[in-house]
């Protein structure tokens, strides 16, 4: 399979999660709002399976060999595979997560087409992306050409997100946001809360329908 951006970088990419313990840890906590309490699900853009494992999460997608390599090591299920081709049938899972995925996809629309498909009628879209309105969001902008993580994505905004679940049949879309802090000096986690449009990072859920 060609080579993806993040192949290179594997494994420290998945050491930045461990230098800023305190950003990962309030990503984390975002996300956990809008974690089924039960029913299966599958992390598309799973990278090194930072947020599946949390979540017990045993199946990934992820085009990435060496991300896959790492996230397999955390026992999840990894199929190599793109955002907008998902190797499954449809109607298979109760959730979708994607963490910072759409930003690197080269399609967005068809990639949440393909997770409406692979959703069960009324399963959740659960979609966490940095906003690129945010004070973060603009640092990562004006650095992406120099940056080796970011050089190739196409930042969105909650707006943005929420126009696209809705133009992808979801509905009862809610928010949640954390990161008001740069995580290069974080000295401690940050508060999680509803809505969107001051934090960095924001988790988005629709509802297939």
């Amino acid at each position: 399979m060609t080579q993806t951006p993040f192949d290179p970088f594997a494994p420290e990419y998945d050491r930045w999660f461990e230098a800023h313990r305190f950003a990962y840890q309030s990503e984390v906590e975002a996300v956990r709002r809008f974690i089924p309490s039960r029913g299966v699900g599958v992390e598309v853009g799973v990278g090194t399976g930072r947020f599946s494992e949390p979540f017990n999460i045993c199946i990934g997608v992820e085009p990435s060999e060496r991300m896959a390599a790492i996230a397999r090591s955390r026992g999840i299920d990894v199929h190599i595979s793109s955002a907008e081709k998902l190797p499954f049938g449809p109607e298979n899972f109760d959730f979708v997560l994607m963490v910072t995925t759409l930003c690197f996809v080269e399609n967005p629309m068809l990639a949440l087409q393909e997770a409406a498909r692979v959703l069960k009628p009324n399963g959740h879209l659960i979609i966490a992306i940095i906003d690129k309105e945010s004070d973060l969001g603009k640092k990562y902008e004006a650095m992406k050409a120099s940056d080796r993580f970011y050089k190739s994505a196409k930042f969105f905004s909650s707006q943005e997100i929420m126009g696209l679940l809705m133009s992808s049949g979801f509905s009862e879309i809610k928010s949640f946001q954390t990161i008001f802090f740069d995580p290069e000096t974080m000295i401690a986690p940050d508060i999680v809360k509803e809505g969107h449009g001051e934090g960095a990072f924001v988790v988005l859920k629709g509802v297939k329908t």
